[in-house]
């Protein structure tokens, strides 16, 4: 079975890993594949520092200024080889690997981005699948602006229901009753004088941002958001940048995987129809109305595709005609990957089976019996799950 990167091996039942020879890979510039590396520590540090929402037309200004230092970086040290990074090229190589080890057929797992390259490669070689899950599903048909809004319509949701939670357990949760408050609070005092912490670094509203996504990707991670927020308003920033630095992969050392760097190359390879700066500036205060903590912050997050240097190499959007059915697995509450597209993806593909996990966090398998047993009952004997099936958040 064929494994898309950032999923956890140690994570797979045993039910998995004693039927199948487990393959991971990194695509193009991920990992160990020949990483990607052009962003420097010091403008990571200042990107994620920098106001998540610039108001001002200076901070505005600003924060363009450090995206074209970025892409330029890249563009310099990359050039003309920065389109051969997209997900159409991967998925070519996913059918060059299933050769090599000579299978005639690829049972494949993937989740989030890796749902993207699942669904490409489906439409690019369907005859040589046997059976397919992606988890987390990316919708290729959304152009990039509206990819952009989904993932703020998502994330949004994510902290409506981290909110909702906090009211109602207020024992573990320390900012209740109102734990939006308190968050735009803590960012807004920020703004003014934000809290030092031991390594030199200052817990800005982009640092406290960063902190609140990474804890919506599970919800294991709401109470520790919770205490984080109440310790800072205290004068302790430690809560806060743990979370945020194990988002950002930041090492004590201050030093960066290449995470962020391969993850910006491989977007903006993949990406057309780029919105301008102005169109983007424009979206910024649309999208700061429909989605208050996250809606800004998404649409200023697409400056960095729109100024990229590299040439574009879109993935396909259309059916895997000749395919197996395919199990496109969504999570209702999922942030980065929101639950509307688990349809959207299977019904492009054609021939995709939805199976939804009424939970939270990012993706769903392993998290409960029900999910595994659907997912593993597929991957081993091809019993697609039963259409309709909605598995509980417990």
């Amino acid at each position: 079975m064929y494994l898309s990167y950032g999923a956890a091996l140690g994570g797979l039942p045993t039910e998995i890993t004693d039927n199948f020879d487990i393959i991971g890979f990194d695509p193009r510039g991920v990992g160990r594949s020949d990483p990607v590396k052009c962003i420097s520590d010091t403008d990571q540090d200042a990107n994620f520092a920098a106001p998540p929402d610039p108001v001002s037309q200076a901070q505005f200004d600003s924060f363009v200024a450090l995206n074209k230092k970025i892409v330029q970086g890249c563009g310099q040290k990359y050039g003309d080889e920065l389109v051969t990074f997209s997900t159409n090229q991967a998925a070519h190589d996913m059918d060059a690997i299933r050769a090599a080890v000579g299978d005639p057929k690829m049972t494949y797992l993937g989740f989030s981005y890796g749902t993207l390259l699942g669904a490409t490669y489906a439409q690019q070689t369907p005859t040589n699948i046997r059976a397919m899950v992606l988890d987390g599903a990316i919708d290729p048909k959304q152009t990039y602006v509206q990819g952009s809004e989904s993932q703020a319509k998502g994330f949004e949701r994510a902290f409506t229901n981290f909110a909702a939670w906090c009211k109602a357990t207020a024992a573990k949760c320390p900012i209740a009753p109102d734990a939006r408050k308190a968050v735009t609070d803590a960012m807004a005092a920020a703004d003014k004088n934000p809290v030092p912490y031991s390594d030199g670094r200052k817990a800005t509203s982009g640092w406290i941002f960063l902190s609140v996504i990474s804890s919506l990707y599970t919800e294991s991670s709401w109470t520790a958001l919770a205490g984080a927020v109440a310790a800072l308003k205290a004068g302790n920033a430690k809560g806060i940048f743990t979370l945020a630095d194990q988002y950002a992969e930041r090492k004590p050392d201050g030093s960066y995987s290449n995470l962020f760097d391969a993850n910006l190359a491989v977007n903006c390879a993949d990406t057309k129809d780029v919105p301008s700066v102005e169109e983007i500036r424009k979206l910024q205060g649309e999208w700061r109305a429909k989605y208050p903590l996250f809606g800004a912050s998404l649409a200023v997050g697409m400056l960095s595709c729109s100024l990229w240097p590299g040439e574009r190499d879109p993935y396909p959007a259309g059916p895997a005609t000749g395919a197996p059915p395919i199990v496109v697995v969504g999570t209702t509450g999922d942030p980065a990957t929101p639950y509307e597209n688990t349809a959207d993806l299977a019904n492009m593909l054609g021939v995709g089976h939805v199976l939804t996990w009424e939970g939270e966090g990012h993706t769903a398998y392993p998290s409960t019996a029900c999910i595994v047993k659907a997912v593993d009952d597929y991957l081993i004997n091809l019993q697609v799950p039963q259409d309709g099936l909605r598995c509980p958040a417990k």
